[in-house]
């Protein structure tokens, strides 16, 4: 079979972004050396330069690529449904399972944002606003509806926002919750602290969850 055209450079490309990120999580982006990184990845220093010309070029196409999977992500498990307690289920359970699966992007994600420049670091934060002003949405759509009680919507999705993607912090796939259980304990939360509940219509989280979901 022919070789694609550029296919060992793509292959290198992506071999570097995954090492970047377990460098960066374990270590911090200021103390990953771009040495490091070839090292870790089995090519000449040089040859990096050659994929990012900066080490803030690294960076910031792992942080850009992690918040358009995670706005992708929702867009295809955005539910059809106008119900705002379904659809903040399906927001909870596809916000979980992304995160869960990419557990090293998420704490870079959330850690250097410090390290981008002020350009950059608006880019990023405009991305992240998108992605939470879905949520933001059905929530005033659910208290319109009648649907939840909130008195701040704003703060309350920061908390779900916070709570949710804690989950990386603990979880480890093996232990004494499944993601399916941990989604259903954590939708359990959620609506508790909307003031909804899980028999307004809502079907319990979907074996998509426990499979990690691969977005």
């Amino acid at each position: 079979m022919a070789r694609t055209t550029g296919s060992d450079g793509e292959k290198t490309e992506a071999a570097v972004r995954e090492a970047a990120v377990s460098l960066i999580a374990r270590l911090g982006y200021e103390a990953m050396s771009m040495r490091q990184l070839a090292a870790e990845v089995g090519v000449q220093a040089a040859a990096l330069y050659r994929y990012f010309p900066t080490k803030e070029d690294l960076l910031f196409t792992l942080m850009r690529e992690h918040m358009e999977g995670l706005l992708r992500a929702w867009d295809a498990a955005r539910p059809a449904s106008a119900d705002p307690v379904t659809r903040l289920a399906a927001y909870v359970e596809n916000h979980i399972a992304f995160h869960i699966e990419r557990r090293h992007a998420t704490h870079v994600s959330n850690m250097e944002l410090r390290s981008l420049s002020h350009e950059r670091l608006t880019q990023i934060l405009k991305m992240r606003t998108a992605y939470e002003k879905e949520l933001r949405t059905i929530l005033r759509d659910g208290v319109e509806a009648g649907a939840f009680e909130l008195d701040d919507t704003g703060l309350t999705a920061m908390a779900l926002i916070q709570m949710m993607t804690g989950v990386i912090v603990w979880f480890r796939p093996g232990e004494r919750l499944s993601i399916a259980e941990v989604t259903a304990s954590y939708l359990s939360m959620t609506m508790r602290l909307v003031g909804a509940t899980i028999s307004h219509g809502t079907a319990p989280p979907s074996r998509r969850a426990g499979n990690a979901v691969a977005l």
